[in-house]
């Protein structure tokens, strides 16, 4: 009786590693195609990703560098926190709508739905990881060349705004297949939380009283502690980290319980 047991680790074994292969194959194949589709015809390419924060980068530097003169940072300031609500906005936007734009996945194959939603966020993340590098050769051109401390730390700061972006994916993009109203209610959010953010403005500019209520907003506390340690070169406190993890925590949690409270049953409401 023990040599069958004894044979079946290793016959799991292979079979967990085959389907963890095929897992990541999928995900290689989703990421891909999701990648030459958005920029197939387009003469740009992936540089268009880099265009619309820039754009709007010059835009907001014409008008709010007058308002922001005495702030010899301001520009610094603006550029860090354009990029990073870039990629918050369309992290979110796209794990919204994944499940409902793959539902012929969802209904044909059996293909695990969290998969979908999770590869649907991959061009923000690659937009990220080029804005760091972007990021690092523009605070070098201006003398404020960032050190492998200061990159590690804003690393965790972007892992952090991952999690966030993956959690409210998993947990909207059930919800929207029930409800479909909830992609206009976020885009209105969106275009309220580009002015509730400290974007466009320096935070020290409101009275200190209303801070907490900023940093309720996910993209506030990564979008601040990126400033503090790449631009100005200080170290946000021990609280304020503790809060950013607890904060990522918190939305990366709940989106998993919300999706996999609902995801069983999201084939019946495409």
């Amino acid at each position: 009786m023990t040599l069958p047991l004894a044979s079946s680790a290793p016959i799991a074994s292979t079979a967990s590693n085959a389907r963890g292969r095929s897992y990541a194959g999928l995900v290689w194949t989703l990421v891909r195609t999701d990648f030459k589709t958005r920029y197939h015809g387009t003469a740009g390419g992936f540089a268009w990703a880099l265009l619309k924060p820039m754009g709007m980068f010059v835009v907001l530097m014409g008008v709010f560098s007058f308002l922001f003169a005495s702030k010899p940072t301001y520009k610094l300031d603006l550029i860090v926190g354009l990029f990073l609500w870039d990629f918050f906005a369309e992290g979110t936007k796209s794990g919204l709508m994944s499940l409902n734009t793959k539902s012929y996945l969802l209904a044909k194959t059996r293909v695990p739905s969290w998969i979908l939603v999770v590869t649907s966020i991959a061009n923000a993340v690659i937009t990220l990881v080029v804005f760091v590098v972007v990021i690092g050769l523009f605070l070098l051109a201006t003398g404020h060349a960032p050190t492998m401390g200061t990159l590690l730390v804003f690393g965790l700061y972007c892992a952090a705004l991952v999690a966030m972006v993956v959690g409210f994916a998993l947990g909207s993009s059930v919800l929207f297949l029930r409800y479909r109203d909830l992609n206009q209610v976020w885009d209105l959010m969106l275009q309220a939380g580009f002015f509730l953010a400290p974007i466009i403005y320096p935070l020290g500019i409101l009275p200190e009283r209303f801070h907490f209520y900023l940093y309720l907003w996910p993209p506030t506390p990564v979008i601040e502690f990126s400033r503090m340690v790449l631009v100005a070169g200080a170290m946000p406190t021990l609280r304020g980290h503790t809060y950013l993890a607890i904060d990522a925590a918190v939305c990366l949690i709940v989106g998993i319980i919300v999706f996999t409270r609902l995801s069983p049953r999201a084939a019946e409401y495409v």
